[in-house]
């Protein structure tokens, strides 16, 4: 490590207060929980959530909900700063979603599905991405339900991620690549 380099501090960093974070947001990216099971998996999520500006989580199914000790030992404090709703069915939620406006888009590996490289969002229009459960994915009517499909390319194996691995790839990705204009 170079000499002159060091860590930064907290009030280096820039940290906004929970209470600031709906207004610090700059893009409409809400993640729908299709049955996520794991209190670990939706903690990371928030924690994923905050870090990339997502607008806010709506957890579906039997994805557990705050407040947990297991959620928030993942989620470090985010469960107070990013908003969340429980919608007992994905799908009616997707549906909603698309009614307000949103492009759907499952993060799901299907025949049809776009590799993340491949794919730009259009600058005005909300979108809201489906991650599914850990050994199902997302179910068959969320995704005939969705606009469209995401994958992430893999070389491996097992050809899949951790839930909220994946998570951060995708909303990564995002947060790096340009809102194309006019679309």
């Amino acid at each position: 490590m170079p000499a002159n380099d060091r860590k930064l501090t907290m009030h280096e960093l820039g940290r906004i207060a929970a209470t600031e974070y709906t207004g610090a947001l700059d893009r409409r990216i809400r993640v729908v929980l299709d049955d996520v099971r794991s209190r670990h998996n939706v903690g990371a999520f928030f924690r994923t959530a905050d870090a990339f500006g997502v607008e806010g989580l709506v957890l579906c199914g039997f994805t557990p909900l705050p407040p947990h000790r297991e959620i928030e030992k993942t989620a470090l404090g985010a469960t107070a700063s990013v908003p969340w709703q429980h919608a007992p069915d994905a799908a009616d939620a997707v549906a909603r979603l698309k009614a307000e406006g949103y492009r759907v888009i499952a993060v799901e590996q299907t025949l049809l599905a776009r590799p993340l490289s491949e794919f730009s969002r259009a600058a005005h229009q909300p979108l809201a991405l489906v991650f599914g459960n850990e050994l199902n994915g997302v179910s068959d009517a969320v995704i005939s339900a969705c606009d469209e499909c995401l994958v992430v390319p893999q070389r491996g194996s097992k050809h899949s991620l951790n839930v909220s691995v994946c998570a951060g790839v995708v909303l990564h990705w995002l947060a790096g690549t340009p809102i194309a204009p006019g679309h």
